[in-house]
């Protein structure tokens, strides 16, 4: 049998012809390997926006007197202290509580107070500011023209203190100490109209300045007819008034707090 083999013509068109089929073959091939064996892309989702683990500690400056600091009563017992109880349970679950420090001593007028603010270590600024003072520099017969001018630049110290926001700060009344036992044998009329003078002036002072008022001195009165609101050493307030006391501030405090947070 005779072989017919093909022209050089024919083989080198034959050619031609399978190795771009060969080329197409091999790249479809790949290609489909290639999708085969590709993981699809996942867009992450957007991480969820979560609360901190905790928020840090309110911070609380007490200024005063021996009303601020307790005397006669027990740290806990102080009405700064029974405040920053009463307002534990508004604070939210990643709160760390309240942070208070005192600058305070028993008998100070509002110059000593001065004095002793510039001997203290403070870092301004506070969330709440609370100022009490006045009493001592009744009972030391000062006018209350003075007292005025003193308590001014008292309660813009206090506003400082505040990051300069009056709305921070929470000024309180002077007690009558007139209806306590100490004061027996005393013209008790006249300790009441002092004490009533020098609060026209701190009310009037801490309304020019937009600050927050609370006047405790009609519960301190109520003590004339109950003991119990009076500490053992006859003069200052017991644990069971300073409660009264912090009971009256606590819905200024939480306005303060809500009012920072932007509800």
């Amino acid at each position: 049998m005779a072989f017919c083999f093909p022209s050089c013509r024919a083989i080198h068109l034959r050619a031609k012809w399978i190795v771009p089929t060969f080329r197409l073959t091999l790249f479809l091939l790949l290609t489909a390997c290639t999708a085969a064996t590709s993981i699809p892309q996942r867009i992450p989702a957007s991480p969820p926006t979560l609360e901190p683990a905790y928020m840090p500690p309110i911070r609380y400056l007490a200024l005063g007197d021996s009303y601020t600091i307790g005397e006669s009563v027990a740290e806990q017992d102080r009405w700064s202290n029974q405040l920053t109880n009463l307002l534990s349970p508004h604070l939210g679950g990643n709160r760390r509580g309240v942070e208070v420090t005192f600058i305070a001593r028993t008998g100070w007028t509002v110059d000593e107070l001065w004095q002793g603010i510039q001997a203290s270590k403070i870092a301004p600024p506070y969330d709440l500011v609370s100022l009490l003072i006045g009493v001592n520099d009744q009972y030391r017969g000062y006018p209350v023209a003075g007292y005025r001018e003193d308590f001014r630049f008292m309660l813009g110290k206090a506003i400082e203190y505040a990051g300069g926001d009056p709305k921070r700060v929470m000024v309180l009344s002077i007690p009558d100490w007139g209806v306590t036992p100490f004061a027996a044998g005393r013209n008790r009329e006249q300790i009441a109209a002092e004490i009533d003078a020098f609060n026209a002036v701190n009310r009037d002072e801490t309304e020019k300045a937009g600050a927050h008022y609370i006047d405790i001195t009609s519960i301190s009165r109520s003590a004339i007819n109950d003991s119990s609101l009076i500490a053992e050493d006859g003069l200052h307030p017991s644990g069971k008034m300073y409660l009264l006391w912090a009971e009256k501030v606590l819905p200024v405090a939480l306005k303060i707090l809500s009012e920072e947070k932007g509800e």
